[in-house]
């Protein structure tokens, strides 16, 4: 997954192999069961489970090229890099950020329609699960697709706080009975404290961007005298915490090979899907343990070789003509 930056597919690996056929990597893929537990279990050894921020975030696997008809779990998903709906997966993930800096996917959902769910039901279940798997999160965060009013109120009755984004038109008020819509207010340097409808206090902050429109976010924590107290400084940095689901989303794409599968049962899906989360655990290790700088340094770094050789030996042969 991590090595073959272009090819992918079980007859290209059997080539690499040499001694292993096609068919056995197909009965791999075909024969496994992973589940988003057998996730966790990796990745625990290189977590602090308590005090991280929890992100929540979903992504599609691009497949342009597929019939949706032949594969149970490609279909029509909005793309926020095309401004569409395009062909593909819907890959929904709880992406941890512990205290030391390490940051690796804890919990994941490919969406099936025939589920009859909601990727808000999705995380929910995802939530209570690395619960009861011990993670302790300071925060949750995502963005305004999951900061409906039942999310939210689900994360108070699980006592957890959160940052999530917001639409503009969401209402808060600042005197009984007066709601305006976000996007109306002059918000201070340092956040408003006000109340959201149905729901309660929150603190209200907005980040302007060079590019695009302003967004609006809300902080909640369960201690009022606490929430009051967040800076700015903080916000921004719970902010940019939360930006590295969007990193590892670009990564699992660019360098582990995720959208690079050859086949259209759902189980053979689902085991190529893990084996891409598990090459992006395993790029986090090396990267946490001072190994490599960053995820995309092993690919690169594997072909400087083989290209310096092939340069230097044309540029041999054209100087000798």
């Amino acid at each position: 997954m991590l090595s073959e930056p272009k090819h992918g597919g079980c007859s290209r690996l059997a080539e690499i192999l040499g001694d292993v056929s096609h068919d056995s990597v197909n009965r791999f893929l075909l024969r496994e069961r992973y589940e988003p537990k057998d996730l966790f279990d990796i990745v625990r050894e290189i977590i602090n489970l308590e005090g991280g921020i929890l992100s929540v975030d979903d992504t599609v696997i691009e497949k342009l090229y597929s019939e949706p008809k032949y594969a149970e779990l490609i279909g029509y998903f909005w793309s926020g890099k095309y401004h569409k709906a395009i062909k593909g997966l819907n890959l929904i993930t709880l992406y941890y950020s512990d205290i030391h800096g390490n940051s690796v996917p804890i919990n994941y959902r490919i969406y099936d329609k025939k589920e009859g769910r909601t990727k808000n039901d999705y995380f929910q279940e995802m939530l209570i699960e690395v619960i009861d798997w011990g993670v302790k999160p300071r925060l949750v965060t995502g963005d305004s697709w999951y900061s409906g009013v039942e999310n939210l109120k689900f994360l108070r009755n699980q006592k957890l706080g959160f940052l999530f984004g917001v639409e503009k038109n969401r209402t808060v008020s600042n005197e009984p009975g007066k709601y305006c819509h976000v996007s109306s207010l002059e918000l201070p340097e340092q956040g408003l404290v006000t109340h959201l409808r149905e729901f309660g206090f929150i603190k209200l902050f907005r980040k302007d961007f060079k590019k695009e429109d302003s967004r609006h976010y809300i902080l909640y924590l369960p201690d009022k005298e606490a929430l009051q107290q967040i800076t700015r400084s903080e916000f921004v940095t719970i902010h940019d915490t939360h930006w590295g689901i969007e990193s590892f989303h670009r990564a699992i794409k660019q360098v582990c090979g995720i959208c690079r599968f050859m086949v259209r049962d759902s189980h053979a899906i689902k085991t190529h899907i893990f084996c891409s989360l598990q090459a992006f655990v395993r790029l986090e290790k090396m990267r946490s343990e001072n190994i490599i700088n960053n995820w995309y340094e092993v690919q690169r770094n594997l072909f400087t070789k083989v290209i310096r050789e092939y340069v230097l030996d044309n540029l041999s042969a054209v100087c000798a003509d």
